[in-house]
């Protein structure tokens, strides 16, 4: 959803095993968090969730009544590009209630049956943006079209236009800063930013129209804003459904490196290989992480698996914001006999 590292140095070849400087630090950030009373990945998340829901509620505000304004004044005005524009708005709002809907299904916790809880309602929230997004591209360009090629495009008034196409601009350039604030955090929460940025470019078009039409009397302009309109609203919705298919194919997040993830493991006392290496996202910023780790016949002998999984699994906390991370320990033998072993 972002792609985005969290300013976690993934290159560092410090190590993460016991008296390492990594375990360290791990230590005075469990003690720091004891001293402020701060909960950990479960809370934070349902913090955030909370706070988007308040972001997209208010934007959901903001939208549906631009739209009313803008779609009478399509009517009045005679304008494709305003009408354009208010059925992109339409599509944004309905693709903000699915987002918010997400946020509210994601919110609900694990069970037996959904034992990664539903986070991944929010991935299928963007997927609907997306989509909404390309149909009402595909419309507005059939439209635009139409009337380029038409002889008598029809009169359109430029002065009333205008005034409703700047009160666009207002309320989306507003709906746009509520809702940034989550958009680097959630992928749902990135579809419906990119859904209101379009609606504040389109805005934006609509306005350059209007002044063209006022000054030079050349309506077409206002066929020529909505396919501007169009082709900005297709590159948008192609990067999310991109991102979308990611997720849901289970592709190893762009932000993860998988090779440096495997050297901090390899670093570990006792870790003599590693294999089938597997991280994938369940929504954005939400990564999971399993893997096979041949370790010394030593550590078992001492009884030493439960520290070097703590470590392990602190390490991949602490340098690649893996909150959920799933090791099999394996002596050298086990490994040597299995089946099939991937990378």
């Amino acid at each position: 959803m972002t792609n985005e590292s969290r300013g976690h140095d993934h290159g560092d070849a410090t190590g993460c095993g016991p008296g390492s400087a990594h375990a360290e630090a791990v230590a005075r950030d469990e003690a720091t968090r004891e001293r402020t009373g701060s909960a950990s990945g479960g809370h934070s998340h349902s913090h955030g969730s909370g706070a988007n829901r308040t972001r997209l509620t208010i934007a959901i505000a903001i939208v549906a009544t631009v739209l009313v304004i803008e779609a009478v004044g399509a009517f009045f005005t005679g304008s494709l590009s305003l009408f354009a524009d208010a059925g992109h708005m339409l599509s944004d709002l309905i693709g903000l209630i699915i987002a918010l809907i997400a946020t509210i299904v994601a919110a609900r916790p694990a069970n037996d049956r959904h034992s990664y809880g539903y986070q991944r309602a929010e991935v299928f929230g963007a997927l609907a943006n997306s989509l909404i997004l390309i149909v009402v591209a595909a419309f507005v360009t059939f439209e635009a079209v139409s009337r380029l090629i038409s002889s008598e495009p029809g009169e359109v008034r430029g002065g009333l236009m205008l005034a409703v196409a700047c009160i666009g601009l207002v309320a989306n350039f507003v709906s746009l800063m509520i809702l940034r604030g989550g958009a680097t955090s959630s992928i749902n929460m990135r579809g419906a930013y990119l859904e209101v940025l379009g609606d504040l470019l389109g805005s934006i078009a609509v306005i350059l129209a209007a002044v063209v039409i006022l000054t030079t009397g050349f309506e077409k302009a206002d066929a020529i804003a909505s396919l501007l309109i169009a082709a900005m609203i297709v590159p948008r919705a192609v990067s999310l459904l991109r991102d979308v298919v990611s997720v849901l194919s289970q592709s190893t997040p762009s932000a993860m490196d998988v090779q440096a993830i495997r050297t901090h493991i390899l670093e570990e006392p006792g870790v003599v290989d590693v294999h089938d290496v597997h991280v994938w996202a369940i929504t954005s910023g939400q990564y999971v992480f399993s893997a096979h780790v041949v370790v010394a016949r030593e550590v078992f002998e001492r009884g030493e698996t439960g520290p070097l999984l703590d470590s392990l699994g602190s390490c991949l906390t602490k340098h690649f914001d893996v909150e959920h991370s799933t090791f099999q320990l394996e002596p050298a033998e086990h490994a040597r006999h299995e089946d099939q072993q991937h990378l």
